[in-house]
């Protein structure tokens, strides 16, 4: 039966030491020898050994022994040993150590008397106690604090134990006539616990005696005095006011630590908005004080909570909890901005986005490593605050603009994604964007950014000036024409090594890209790194353009965003241009331009070709230059803005009703009360007490102190244990907050007869891990007890909870009744959230998220139909795609297909293949399963793969 401990020291059970000799080095005069020897002994009991045969020994040749370290291993020593038989009366031989506690308790050092004095506040057993009270109480007029110090926790010991009360029935008289004479702050502190906890009404009365003084008390003691108001404030709320005063004098304390308390506390007791406007001002002041990360987080999470329940006062803090933004830790200002950004309003947004924008500023220079991770998340408060207030959009987003060709790709992206929905709803910013845009394209370094930039060229360039200075920006950044010489072509090792220069920056691969849904694309993968100029190409210009450099790296994709940009470009020319002259030529310019794509995609210069998707968007753009008609002007220029705005007001919809739904506070209706206060009785209450009273009766009238809204939950979440023809019935209460499982069992002894060292023994399966086992109680007939048991969690596995009821009854001792208890099963579902994420998020959450085994395929065969159809012959698989799909040109080829027969009725393969230079297919599979993770890898023989075994 495992016990209580108050001990715990780490023991190597590779090396244990024997009894005997132990035994030996107790007996011998080295002193050294017997720290080592009791040490060992220690270690032993704390690890389940018993040693009978020691106590004697140790009586004999330790007890003597005058050395302080000898001294305190045996108080250590008689600290764990038993001191009880099995029917909890005290051994005879435990009479024999009270005359050397004695002599401790008046030992001329004070150590001696200190640490004795701290063993008897961990003695349970009032037979040996009794006779030290004289010596315990001699102690509390000792010279030295130490002294003082541990005798008042001695006797506020013996005074809580059962029979504590006639042992030493004077000990809060006593104990309250030391506190007034004591100096030593440590001693007024543990003298005002014992009161505290042992005699309540004396511990108020000092607190009021000395009102006037408590500011100038020790940080222990003022900490003390705080848990006592709310001890105090929780069983009599008419009483708060007055103790309401005290907290607000300790607002001023020199200890951090109080304060924080102080503010805790006010925001726990009161409503008064003068109450929580200190708080508020309190906790912002810690913020910047302050130096650890881990207080900034803690006090950050306080003002969360206070912006939820009070945001109307939380709305004239938004500067100062800004200021945290100092501090250079990512997490601080993550959450710093989260809360202003809930906090702005029409009264202060001009505030806050002039400092965002000073604080983007700032991170041009290159102080620090991760300030293109902090750029983005300004650019992303900057975007919330223009949605919420077209009307500041205005002042920044010129100044985010010089960030489209930022190094940290995210940070440009979110800069050119504000870009876009601004000059959607600010059609009064549209010329200036478009221009600025067009001024800075060639800055612009990454793939995906440069797509969504032509993207807003191609949809705003409106007038004349416009649509040829887009053409015109394009085409310089494009350079000269053509892409590659055909002598290159047909000269291969030569021709190959500027190449393989110009992949050595970034490496291009097709992959299937990740959809909002979770589904697969395919896709050529966009470069999302800072592109560096590649060597230079024969027949290129001497500064290469972004869009040249990043076309030539193989990123096709980005070609047909250029071709589809510049018909766009065209078609609207069409529209503004009268001269039928200009307007052709500018049509065989794109052409030219989408030609050499075409055919730059189709050589053999490039180690990877053209992938299909991208092949079909440029000629479906050669067609459309070539023969233009009404219907298909009006789908390009017209139909992706309306799908644009579509997508824009229902992302506005979405948002209007997440803040619908979050709100609180609703507006006064007709019938609501309207309280005047100030025409209340004041009766000699402060302004504060006012508004504490007035926040109390209006929470009695709505029944907020009575109402409990979780009482059905409550009834959901208890479980029965064991059955009700079961001598001990038990019932548990599950609360899961977070990662800890807290179980609140009701154990009710039906029987008429005392159980004795009853024990819940629990185990658990799965990821969950008990953090501490329940001790032994013993129960009277028809009575009940509460056990609580805490449980961590530490994976997303469904876990079980299962044990036993273990007692003795008194009429016989020796047998051990158990009662099995039902399992409680503990489900994934219980302890997760749910949570809104944006798309974007979603999506790259969904990529880093590598929840499947990717295995590479490498065959002999060259062929993409005979390649899939010695996939289905193998594995018995039944292919969903009509063999008539699987033609087409060599390059990027996905195909779905369903294993039935072999991985049951939810799995699902998707194949990615394409051909290599020298003609050989290669490629991966992966397997989808509802259980399990597959891969399948193929050679010249079928195998397969699962999870961490082949």
């Amino acid at each position: 039966m495992e016990k209580s401990c108050t001990l715990v020291v780490h023991f190597d059970k590779g090396t244990p030491a024997l009894a005997n000799e132990i035994k030996e080095a107790l007996e011998a005069n080295d002193v050294t020898a017997k720290i080592e020897a009791l040490k060992k002994a220690i270690m032993l009991l704390l690890n389940g050994e018993t040693i009978p045969q020691l106590f004697i020994t140790i009586i004999r040749y330790v007890l003597p022994s005058e050395d302080h370290t000898i001294q305190k291993l045996l108080l250590l020593y008689l600290e764990i040993i038993d001191k009880t038989d099995s029917r909890g009366k005290v051994l005879p031989e435990m009479i024999l150590i009270c005359q050397n506690l004695r002599n401790n308790l008046q030992h001329p050092n004070e150590y001696i008397r200190g640490v004795t004095l701290r063993f008897l506040c961990r003695l349970n057993e009032s037979e040996i106690i009794e006779p030290l009270i004289p010596s315990i109480l001699s102690n509390l007029e000792h010279r030295h604090p130490f002294v003082r110090r541990n005798a008042v926790l001695a006797v506020m010991s013996v005074y809580n134990l059962p029979q504590g009360e006639q042992l030493l029935d004077s000990a809060p008289e006593i104990v309250d006539k030391f506190l007034s004479s004591e100096q030593d702050p440590s001693s007024k502190r543990n003298a005002f616990l014992m009161l505290f906890s042992c005699a309540q009404d004396r511990a108020i009365n000092y607190l009021f005696a000395n009102i006037d003084r408590i500011i100038d008390w020790g940080e222990q003691l003022q900490m003390v005095v705080l848990e006592l108001i709310r001890k105090v404030c929780r069983s009599n709320k008419g009483e708060k006011g007055k103790y309401i005063k005290i907290i607000i004098a300790l607002l001023n304390a020199s200890s951090t630590a109080v304060i924080y308390e102080c503010a805790s506390t006010l925001v726990s007791l009161s409503s008064a908005p003068t109450a929580i406007r200190a708080a508020s001002s309190t906790y912002c002041q810690l913020l910047l004080s302050q130096s650890d990360n881990n207080v900034k987080l803690i006090v950050l999470d306080r003002l969360n909570e206070l912006k939820s329940s009070n945001r109307e006062i939380m709305v004239e803090m938004v500067m100062d909890v800004l200021r945290a933004l100092s501090t250079p830790n990512h997490d601080i200002r993550r959450k710093t901005l989260d809360i202003a950004l809930e906090l702005i309003t029409p009264r202060n947004i001009d505030e806050v986005v002039m400092m965002l924008k000073k604080e983007v500023v700032k991170t041009q220079s290159g102080e620090h490593e991760k300030n293109g991770e902090y750029r983005q998340m300004l650019v992303q408060a900057i975007h919330t605050c223009a949605i919420k207030f077209p009307e500041v959009a205005s002042t920044v987003v010129h100044l985010l603009m010089d960030f489209l060709g930022d190094s940290n790709v995210a940070s440009a992206m979110d800069v050119v994604v504000f870009v876009r929905e601004i000059i959607e709803t600010n059609p009064k910013l549209r010329i200036s964007i478009i221009t600025r845009l067009l001024d800075t394209f060639y800055q612009i370094r990454a793939a995906r950014v440069c797509s969504c930039a032509l993207w807003i060229i191609g949809e705003y360039c409106l007038s004349l000036s416009e649509v040829e200075s887009g053409i015109a920006t394009i085409k310089q950044c494009l350079g000269d024409l053509p892409f590659y010489t055909i002598t290159e072509e047909g000269d291969g090792q030569e021709a190959s090594k500027p190449i393989q220069q110009v992949n050595s920056t970034t490496v291009s691969s097709r992959r299937p890209a990740i959809l909002a849904d979770g589904t697969y694309a395919t896709q050529s993968a966009a470069l999302e790194t800072a592109m560096s100029p590649p060597t230079l190409v024969q027949g290129s210009l001497s500064s290469i353009g972004n869009l040249r450099s990043l076309i030539l790296s193989g990123d096709f994709f980005l070609g047909a965003v250029v071709a589809c940009t510049l018909t766009k470009l065209v078609l609207r020319l069409e529209e503004v241009q009268t001269s039928k002259v200009e307007v052709n030529k500018a049509t065989t310019q794109a052409l030219l331009i989408v030609v050499s794509m075409l055919q730059l995609g189709q050589s053999s210069v490039l180690p990877h070709p053209i992938d299909n998707d991208s092949y079909d968007r440029i000629v479906l753009c050669i067609r459309l230059l070539c023969n233009t008609g009404d219907d298909i002007r009006k789908i390009w220029l017209q139909s992706c803005r309306q799908s644009f705005v579509k997508m824009l007001a229902d992302k506005q919809r979405r948002e209007t009703e997440e803040i619908k739904a979050k709100a609180q506070i609703s507006n006064a209706q007709p019938d609501d009360l309207i309280d005047f206060y100030h025409l209340k009785s004041r009766k000699g209450m402060s302004q504060l007490e006012l508004e504490d009273e007035v926040q109390d009766d209006l929470k009695r009238a709505t029944g907020e102190f009575t109402k409990d809204g979780d009482d059905a939950n409550k009834l959901n979440r208890i479980l029965q244990l064991t059955g009700f023809s079961d001598p001990v019935y038990a019932e548990a209460y599950v609360t899961v907050h977070h990662y800890d499982i807290v179980l609140d069992v009701t154990v009710i002894n039906r029987t008429k007869e005392t159980l004795q060292n009853l024990c819940l023994e629990l185990a658990t399966m799965g990821d969950l891990k008990l953090v501490e086992r329940p001790q032994n109680y013993t129960l009277a007939p028809e009575s009940s007890k509460q056990i609580k048991a805490n449980i961590k969690v530490s994976s997303t596995e469904t876990g079980v909870i299962f044990g036993n009821i273990v007692y003795e009854t008194s009429s016989n001792v020796l047998e051990r009744t158990v009662i099995v208890l039902n399992d409680i099963h503990i489900d994934i579902m219980d302890y997760i959230s749910p949570a809104s994420c944006a798309d974007v998020a979603f999506r790259t959450m969904w990529a880093e998220f590598e929840w499947e085994n990717k295995v590479a395929v490498n065959t002999v065969l060259q062929d993409e139909r005979e390649f899939l159809t010695h996939i289905i012959k193998s594995t018995n698989m039944k292919c969903l795609t009509p063999p008539s799909a699987l033609e087409g040109e060599c390059g990027f080829l996905a195909a779905n297909l369903y294993a039935k027969s072999v991985f049951g009725e939810d799995a699902l393969v998707n194949v990615s293949i394409e051909k290599q230079a020298d003609g050989k297919l290669s490629g991966y599979i992966r397997i989808r399963s509802k259980t399990q993770g597959i891969a399948l890898s193929l050679g010249d023989k079928i195998t397969l793969k699962q999870k961490g075994t082949a």
